[in-house]
């Protein structure tokens, strides 16, 4: 497995000039346009090591965005973990307490004798994020893997990462075995809502070319919303589109028994192994196979590895979509 340190690349921004906002709820600012449309919630910090999306968020907030149509927030959650921050040891502050991206059921949330850290701001945001149509979570990965989105096990959420078209891998997921995800809430994850998320995985954390794909993703996602015109964002935050995306199905996490599995390479991400029953890594001594030809690894990582933790998941190229035709539609 790759376990080198990987260079910070980025600087991190002060957000403390965004703690306070008029919805009352530290580092959350909503923005009403007073027009009928959507609301949309750009969110950066679900995790407190992963930076572009909090370099994206500031920039909007010090650029002082309003939507024309709509609601928008714009909001840095775990802000106690990213306050933790030492380059010296950079994973550790993905979270302080739990994952804040393991908590969003109700049954956890309104169990009032569980605590934490996460659980905490997870109540405080949550009677915004109860009100959110449009979400869009930016994340990014312990390894250098090309960019991805997470669009969870929904239709709906494929149909919508092909109108937004970037990044080209769509992965098409259950989550994971610890606890719900943000972008799984709720109506985000109901097939009879009408709302949506999406979660991006930008690239590596701290490489300088996570910031672009955060900006061009979340430039498209505002104008895919409608609640933005283009000029309102500078020029030079999209990028070009790819011709095609990649939908993946995630079949199986692998989940480590103990700390005791190691991978059969330098796996970073979206590595495919043409064969079935191709060895990927060795758990408590025991082979680690893939189950079917032409299986995708999606997000390995080592860095975090405990037992109970996914440590990859396994994914089936499901179909291919062209980027023009979505675009249309």
């Amino acid at each position: 497995m790759n376990d080198q340190a990987y260079p910070v690349e980025v600087t991190f921004p002060d957000i403390a000039v965004h703690e306070d906002s008029d919805s009352g709820i530290a580092y959350l600012h909503t923005f009403d346009s007073g027009v009928a449309g959507p609301h949309v919630m750009i969110n950066a910090l679900t995790h407190g090591n992963e930076v572009c999306g909090a370099i994206v968020v500031d920039a909007l907030l010090r650029a002082k965005l309003r939507p024309r149509r709509g609601r928008l927030t714009l909001s840095f959650a775990n802000v106690a973990a990213y306050r933790n921050f030492d380059a010296a040891r950079p994973d550790a502050a993905r979270f302080v307490d739990q994952d804040f991206n393991r908590v969003w059921t109700g049954d956890v949330l309104d169990d009032l004798s569980r605590t934490s850290c996460e659980l905490a701001r997870a109540r405080e945001m949550r009677p915004v994020i109860d009100t959110v149509d449009l979400l869009l979570d930016l994340h990014s990965m312990h390894e250098k893997s090309r960019p991805l989105i997470v669009a969870g096990p929904l239709t709906k959420g494929v149909e919508l990462s092909a109108r937004l078209g970037t990044p080209a891998t769509v992965i098409r997921d259950e989550g994971h075995p610890e606890g719900r995800r943000m972008r799984d809430y709720a109506g985000f994850g109901d097939t009879e809502s009408p709302k949506n998320a999406l979660l991006i995985e930008c690239g590596q954390h701290w490489e300088a070319s996570a910031v672009d794909v955060a900006r061009d993703v979340t430039a498209r996602f505002l104008l895919l919303s409608g609640v933005i015109d283009r000029g309102d964002l500078p020029a030079d935050w999209i990028a070009p589109l790819p011709v095609e995306m990649l939908v993946v199905q995630v079949t199986e996490p692998v989940v480590a028994r103990s700390t005791e599995f190691c991978f059969a390479g330098p796996y970073t991400g979206l590595e495919v192994f043409a064969e079935a029953g191709s060895v990927i890594g060795w758990s408590d001594g025991e082979a680690v196979r893939t189950p079917y030809p032409d299986c995708m690894l999606v997000m390995p990582s080592l860095r975090q590895l405990r037992p109970g933790v996914t440590v990859v998941r396994l994914g089936r190229i499901e179909r291919r979509i062209g980027i023009a035709a979505a675009q249309q539609h």
